[in-house]
């Protein structure tokens, strides 16, 4: 089974995904995949790299690429896995079509999406609340198939998950919801 994962930045899909691996997926992070080709290509990692990498890729190699290498990765594997993150509507067509394939979304009030962005210190999120509304809105108007626009993404989930803060809330709501797909623990 793969687990395919969007999410409003800040939401949790890590949290969801570090859940996932507890168990018994693999992870597969498009964030560790864009960050790899910013290395290589001598940026500096940050917000505005990562977007800029990552569509130069879907322009590149077509608006699926970056969710296609990853999912062609987590076949290879041959296991449980979870894929995150989606973030343009080309990459959500090209993953609810795949058979033992899932698709879910997780989002969050904005404040706490913040905190949470700020908390984990990332070269990619030391900005203003501010900035931080504002890169949320360029990657929600996206009208490129190979362009971010992560409500047309979140649309497309079979469940979304509101993560307001209660781990204990958000695992047993996975729980429930892996119950219903027919994956036992």
């Amino acid at each position: 089974m793969i687990v395919a994962i969007a999410e409003t930045n800040g939401a949790g899909k890590g949290t969801v995904a570090d859940y996932l691996v507890s168990l018994g997926f693999k992870h597969f992070s498009a964030r560790e995949f864009f960050v790899e080709e910013i290395n290589k290509r001598g940026l500096i990692v940050n917000r505005d790299s990562m977007r800029l990498v990552a569509n130069e890729l879907r322009q590149t190699y077509g608006p699926d690429y970056n969710i296609r290498t990853l999912y062609e990765r987590a076949l290879a594997y041959g296991n449980n896995a979870v894929i995150e993150s989606l973030r343009c509507p080309a990459e959500t067509s090209f993953i609810i079509n795949k058979p033992d394939t899932h698709f879910i979304g997780i989002d969050a009030d904005p404040h706490i999406r913040y905190k949470r962005a700020m908390d984990r210190k990332s070269a990619t999120d030391s900005v203003t609340f501010e900035r931080f509304l504002s890169d949320e809105e360029r990657e929600s108007i996206g009208t490129e198939l190979w362009d971010m626009n992560i409500p047309l993404c979140l649309a497309k989930a079979e469940k979304i998950f509101m993560n307001d803060g209660n781990l204990e809330k958000l695992h047993a709501e996975i729980d429930l919801w892996l119950e219903t797909i027919g994956f036992k623990k």
